[in-house]
């Protein structure tokens, strides 16, 4: 069977120069062809000549200051067919953005702990339709505000209705976000604190619904990654080591960037009022050092290598032995809409209006003529605050990764952009 995925070897990855173009023509030469099979892109139908094009905005918003640099990627029809980097890694020591370059993904955590319960909902280890009171008692009586709008924690009334799991996946549970003014205000979600003190802080306060009535993108990860200990007995980290990262060749997917990986950490750059990148440091306590909290939302560093392996994995339910990742029953909870018809369309503004969410942990494009780039009816994707993005495209049988450093994300489009050039370069530029 073609898996698309090669033998992985634990060893370095290889490194070429951030201005190298890796996507020209048949015969030139590809990275991770210890992981991936590999291909031209003519050969899956893709342009070249409209896939430049990827290559060009890119290093052109490097030239703008949307981005200091990027890592992208592609897979077609389970082959590799696109690898760049451009830019800088960092921009004080005009240090060149390398292929195998970490950054944080922020919510693009999610998604990976969303599987791993669905792992465990395979294994029958748990149901997704269980309470997540069953696992976690300390939500078995959330009150919940009376005016959602105005978070006053002692104007509460009784909450109608259990949490489920399947809830705390499609963030219909009720919970906030971490930014939230109520978490902000109560200090629930920090680095200096543990996994179980985060969720036992989320679970002191009132919801801002009742389960099952609205769609608010919050705190769930935390909480499914606090079940998943509970479950299995492992530190959530330990847990998607073992059961996800290995067996999946994701060999830089961590929540602490160690001594000998932080040179390939890049910077996260923030625009000033003058439109120059300057480097920032997003969270109190940085990535490379040991944090307390295990952030199961939000606290995941990754390469383009590893989500493309990710992403892979998902779109064949296969992993890299051979072997299936979930039962066909499963596999379908992690692609398909789970939000009801009521709560629908959920998301805001065109990036993503025309979405439902799935039991895996993405945005599922359901009216992709709501979306301001283009994607395929049944399109599942996600990305993270500091500018990373993936989508995973069943129609096309087509993988696209975008990982930059840049906060706010938008980088002026870039990703967007991205995505639209991809398309391009499928349907062929004009006359072609």
């Amino acid at each position: 069977m073609q898996t698309g995925f090669k033998a992985v070897s634990v060893g370095v990855l290889m490194m070429l120069s951030a201005g190298t173009a890796l996507s020209q023509g048949a015969g030139s030469s590809l990275p991770w062809s210890d992981r991936f099979d590999t291909a031209s892109p003519a050969s899956v139908g893709l342009s070249d000549q409209a896939l430049q094009s990827v290559t060009d905005d890119l290093r052109a918003r490097v030239e703008t200051n949307d981005i200091a640099g990027a890592v992208a990627a592609i897979m077609k029809d389970d082959k590799l067919v696109y690898a760049e980097a451009v830019g800088w890694r960092d921009m004080e020591s005009r240090d060149e953005m390398p292929l195998d370059a970490l950054f944080r993904t922020y919510s693009m955590t999610r998604p990976v702990t969303a599987v791993a319960i669905l792992l465990l909902h395979d294994q029958g280890l748990l149901d997704v339709n269980d309470p997540v009171s069953q696992y976690l008692p300390a939500f078995a009586d959330q009150p919940v505000l009376i005016d959602s709008a105005n978070p006053d924690p002692s104007a509460v009334r009784a909450r109608v209705g259990d949490i489920t799991l399947a809830q705390l996946l499609t963030h219909t549970s009720g919970l906030g976000s971490r930014s939230s003014s109520l978490y902000r205000a109560n200090n629930v979600h920090s680095y200096d604190q543990t996994l179980a003190q985060v969720v036992d802080n989320a679970a002191a306060l009132p919801l801002f619904e009742d389960p099952g009535t609205q769609f608010r993108y919050g705190l769930h990860a935390e909480v499914l990654g606090r079940v998943i200990e509970v479950v299995t007995g492992q530190p959530v980290d330990v847990y998607l080591e073992e059961q996800l990262f290995q067996p999946l060749g994701m060999t830089d997917t961590v929540f602490y960037v160690d001594e000998q990986r932080a040179s390939r950490l890049a910077t996260v750059y923030r625009p000033d009022d003058a439109g120059q990148l300057r480097a920032i440091e997003m969270e109190d306590i940085p990535v490379t050092e040991r944090r307390t909290l295990t952030s199961s939302g939000v606290g995941l560093v990754s390469s383009t290598a590893d989500f493309l392996s990710f992403s892979h994995a998902l779109l064949t339910n296969t992993r890299p032995d051979g072997e299936a990742l979930f039962s066909e029953q499963t596999r379908r909870l992690v692609s398909e809409n789970a939000i009801p018809d009521a709560l629908l369309p959920i998301g805001s503004g065109g990036y993503w209006l025309g979405s439902g969410w799935s039991l895996g942990g993405f945005a599922v494009a359901m009216d992709p003529a709501a979306y301001n780039h283009p994607v395929s009816t049944g399109e599942y994707w996600w990305d993270g605050s500091a500018g990373t993005r993936f989508w995973i495209d069943p129609v096309n049988n087509m993988i696209a990764v975008i990982m930059a450093q840049v906060s706010p994300a938008s980088g002026n489009g870039f990703r967007e952009e991205f995505k639209a050039n991809i398309v391009d370069a499928l349907n062929g530029p004009a006359g072609e």
